[in-house]
């Protein structure tokens, strides 16, 4: 039985049931998590993954982030593999759309074809920005593929399984405990894949971290947008344009330049706005403050568009996302913290095992310090704040989680601690399931 005085609970020992064991546990469905489950079962791993909400995908999908970048080199595509079927798949369904290389181009008559698809190098300071390669797409989409690819690989999934703690027996990670409706349950694993985006499983266990802080946005669809009419106000009325386009954006209180862009359904778009600064992407007080700003910020602009934007008047709310979009919160400090100036003057490692657009990862970025069989994939690697602002995309993302998943096999296939397998051998694998782990830099690498 409980007790509690006014400041604190203290909770009685309790049995936890053993629900799943697997060889690799992979907490968080979201888009790293869904390729280290896929990479580690396709490499001979029976796999658990565990995820708090009904759908996969993460910002992908419940957060709405619905354009895949940072995925290209200038002409070279630098990020492959697992997301390469995520794109084939959808667009199949005609769910994603990409410019193909012809159109890959820095002229106005590109830029004017493809800009509102989000596809240019924003990166770039020419104007008009090139186009490059990268993938809208549609959320329900990813969430069908994601569904498909864990069936196919054999993967037991666990939906509505909400993290709590790490399961830790001499510094070595050994499973998890979640929450769910049925009250709380322990998953346990030989290797655990810390797949959260906050590092909560982590920072559970022990592991070192810093805490960062970015802006949040609560994503929004509008529908019956006449984009033709939009797209035809904004060319040949600029100054106009500009002039209403500044107060959407003034409204907004902080926003993208291109606060709203096409997607893979006619006269849909989607608005990856407001940016809101100042809120804990961590705490249920900062999130619900974020969600409450987010959703009054959406209704004002909503009102605005339709009042005074050309395409807009006929319009609807389609809806907000089901997740508001976190960018960064805890980031381990792991075997090596990747810094401002490795991402901006484009630092190759030896040990380098995923690549973005051209930025290299090395292994050990992976890596907490002092804890075993724990690897972490996503946005929560280890990595300086100003690093990871610059290298916190999706597909990147989707490369650590796949380089996670090859790790977490060769780490049980060999019988030695992650910390000791071989950044070679996980090379040779990833190129070997199609994927570039950046172990050849670019010409411009440093």
């Amino acid at each position: 039985m409980s007790t509690f005085d006014e400041q604190f609970i203290r909770e009685d020992a309790r049995d936890v049931a053993v629900v799943a064991k697997a060889d690799v546990v992979v907490v968080g469905g979201g888009s790293a998590g869904l390729t280290a489950a896929i990479s580690a079962a396709r490499n001979g791993c029976s796999v658990t993954l565990l995820e708090r909400y009904h759908h996969l995908g993460g910002m992908a999908s419940g957060g709405m982030v619905l354009v895949l970048d940072d995925m290209a080199n200038g002409n070279e595509i630098t990020v492959s593999g697992i997301v390469d079927e995520f794109i084939h798949r959808m667009s199949k369904e005609g769910m994603a759309v990409f410019p193909p290389e012809s159109d890959r181009l820095g002229t106005v008559e590109m830029s004017r074809k493809w800009r509102r698809w989000g596809v240019h190098n924003f990166h770039s300071k020419a104007d008009p920005q090139p186009i490059t390669y990268a993938v809208a797409f549609d959320p329900d989409s990813w969430k069908r593929t994601s569904l498909a690819l864990l069936k196919e690989n054999d993967i037991d999934l666990r939906l509505h399984s909400v993290f709590s703690e790490a399961i830790v027996e001499d510094g070595k990670v050994r499973g998890v405990i979640c929450q769910t409706n049925v009250g709380r349950q322990a998953i346990l694993g030989d290797i655990i894949v810390d797949a959260t985006g906050d590092l909560n499983v982590a920072a559970s266990a022990g592991a070192d971290f810093i805490q960062g802080q970015y802006i949040v946005t609560t994503v929004f669809r509008l529908a019956h947008v006449d984009v033709e009419e939009a797209e035809r106000f904004e060319y040949e009325h600029p100054e106009e344009h500009k002039k209403l386009d500044r107060e959407a954006r003034r409204i907004l209180g902080g926003a993208w330049n291109m606060w709203w862009l096409k997607t893979p359904i006619p006269g849909v778009i989607w608005c990856n706005c407001p940016h809101m600064p100042g809120y804990d992407g961590i705490s249920p007080e900062g999130l619900t403050a974020a969600e409450y700003d987010g959703r009054e910020r959406m209704m004002k602009l909503f009102e605005y568009a339709k009042g005074h934007l050309p395409g807009f008047q006929n319009s609807y709310l389609l809806g907000a996302a089901e997740q508001v979009g976190v960018r960064q919160t805890r980031l381990l400090k792991g075997e090596y913290v990747v810094t401002k100036d490795d991402v901006v003057n484009r630092k190759h490692f030896a040990d380098t095992v995923c690549r973005g657009r051209d930025y290299y990862t090395p292994y050990r970025a992976l890596l907490p310090q002092k804890l075993d069989r724990l690897i972490i994939a996503g946005r929560h690697y280890s990595a300086e704040p100003d690093a990871q602002k610059m290298s916190r995309e999706i597909p990147p993302c989707m490369m650590q989680g796949e380089a996670a998943g090859v790790a977490a096999s060769l780490s049980l296939q060999n019988n030695v601690s992650l910390r000791d397998v071989d950044p070679g051998a996980i090379q040779k694998t990833m190129r070997a399931q199609g994927a570039d782990p950046g172990d050849v830099p670019s010409p411009n690498a440093a």
